[in-house]
């Protein structure tokens, strides 16, 4: 246990010892699953220099597939301790080695053959990291070992996933490898999307509760801290951006507390903004109120007016959509049902000859009133469950029989609908695909169906194999349930890696 120790401690240590004349090899990475192969590559660094160092990533930033890490942070850190090569370790306090190694300045980073070829590193930090120690006066080492995939070996006889999702992957390997689905994703950077709808600021107020008021029947709390996030069609602009170049957004913000410098800088700066302004009310805002030692939501006040907006401003925006529209690839409608979306808008955006791809959401705001069927045409449905049952007033027929009425009033031959912890149900030119659900913890799971969409629009629109549209979308969800709130989007390069990591 003595060679545990915090990254802070361990910089003076390693001053220390540079003093002494002694040189410092770092290995880092996630060390999941010990093994033999782990061991030769630590021997090999300490045939470097007098001083090994073993950096560990933190469990909140394991990327490597649902259920991983198998060891929690604690274990892996002792494992590795444990090993009479390593003279020092400690857990990493980033994502990636960067800041690591400019702040313990090593004289040998030291990885394995497998980062050979940096152009193979679809995270790309393996770049970074040499610019890293490069700039401290170390150098990058390749040790020669032979390799072993802990996630391979996990994958095949370790893994936390259930039996139905071990073998739906086993039959999606047949016909895909983590290849083929990294180049679909990487297909989607030359579309041009336009992404319209309802703006929605999530405003997250954390609380302690102290217990019942001593004169009325209130629950008493005191606040600790809040944050806010852009969530609405602000979220699915950020998602999108990370997936393709060119992304237009087109929204309302109320002229009352329009929040648009908060706006702005949650938004991806390549993101083109268009935004109108609503006289009568305020910008969209959903306050929830948690309890902070559980992440347990206690209630939501929200501050909207979700009427129509006036004939005029959907005129204004209208003629908005007509000077844009040519440059277009696809148009994707977050349609919360918070009054931009008018009739008028529907049906010129269905007339516009452009690939759509819609969500009609069904929130506590617009319960029974906001249904997916006042749409005619979409190239694209993306919607849970209760959204799709609602319209119909159904909840005992089959998903599969309602899709197919769903179809026929929309014209719609690709429809995804997310099933919760039960996975999604996509369907596509008469085919039905079931995915089991990957997600093994959700701390949130608002915008997860948002992210969903934002991926999955893009794959409808280039016509990806339709076995890889609910797979995909269903590593999107488990990555975006992960994440409070709206706090950042899902990252391209992370699924990525988490897809590749899950299909090994």
């Amino acid at each position: 246990m003595s060679k545990i120790v915090s990254l802070s401690e361990l910089t003076g240590i390693i001053s220390s010892l540079k003093k002494q004349g002694k040189k410092i090899a770092q290995c880092h990475g996630c060390f999941d699953l010990l093994h033999i192969g782990h061991v030769k590559h630590f021997e090999s660094a300490k045939k470097i220099a007098d001083v090994l160092i073993v950096t560990v990533t933190p469990d909140r930033f394991v990327n490597k597939g649902p259920g991983r890490p198998v060891f929690p942070e604690n274990l892996r850190l002792e494992s590795i301790a444990a090993l009479q090569v390593v003279d020092y370790v400690a857990l990493n306090e980033w994502p990636t080695a960067v800041e690591t190694i400019k702040l313990l300045k090593p004289d040998f980073y030291v990885k394995g053959p497998d980062y050979k070829r940096p152009e193979e590193d679809i995270t790309r930090n393996i770049g970074l990291e040499e610019d890293a120690v490069k700039a401290v006066g170390g150098k990058l080492y390749i040790t020669e070992d032979e390799t072993f995939s802990s996630s391979k070996i996990i994958s095949a006889r370790m893994s936390k996933l259930d039996d139905s999702v071990q073998s739906y992957i086993s039959n999606l390997k047949k016909d895909f490898s983590g290849d083929d689905v990294v180049k679909e994703i990487e297909r989607a950077k030359s579309l041009r999307a336009l992404v319209i709808g309802d703006t929605i600021i999530d405003e997250y107020h954390y609380c302690t509760p102290l217990g019942k008021s001593s004169k009325s029947p209130t629950i008493s709390t005191i606040f600790k801290y809040g944050q806010s996030f852009a969530g609405g069609v602000l979220a699915i602009a950020n998602h999108i951006s990370q997936f393709t170049e060119q992304v237009d957004l087109l929204t309302c913000l109320g002229k009352e507390n329009s929040q648009e410098e908060l706006i702005r800088s949650k938004l991806n700066k390549k993101i083109n903004t268009n935004f109108f302004y609503r006289a009568d009310g305020t910008t969209n805002t959903k306050r929830r109120y948690l309890d902070t030692y559980l992440d347990t939501k206690l209630f939501e006040v929200t501050f909207m007016n979700d009427k129509r907006i006036t004939i005029e401003l959907e005129e204004q925006i209208i003629a908005q959509l007509k000077s844009m529209i040519d440059g277009l690839d696809m148009i994707v409608v977050a349609d919360f049902g918070h009054g931009m979306i008018t009739p008028a808008i529907i049906k010129f955006l269905e007339s516009s000859g452009k690939f759509l791809a819609v969500n009609a959401q069904t929130n506590s705001n617009n319960y029974g009133f906001n249904y997916i069927t006042k749409y005619t045409y979409a190239g694209f449905i993306s919607i849970d469950e209760k959204e799709l049952r609602l319209p119909f007033g159904d909840n005992y027929s089959s998903v599969e029989t309602l899709i197919k009425k769903l179809s026929d009033i929309t014209r719609c031959n690709k429809i995804l609908i997310t099933l919760g912890q039960a996975g999604c149900v996509y369907f596509d030119k008469n085919n039905f695909y079931r995915v089991p659900a990957f997600a093994t913890s959700v701390k949130d799971s608002v915008g997860a169906g948002d992210a969903v969409l934002s991926v999955t629009s893009l794959l409808a629109k280039q016509d990806t194999p339709a076995l890889l549209v609910p797979f995909i979308g269903n590593c999107v969800g488990a990555q975006a349930v992960e994440v409070i709130g709206n706090e950042h989007p899902v990252y391209k390069d992370k699924l990525k890696k988490y897809i590749s990591y899950f299909l090994k």
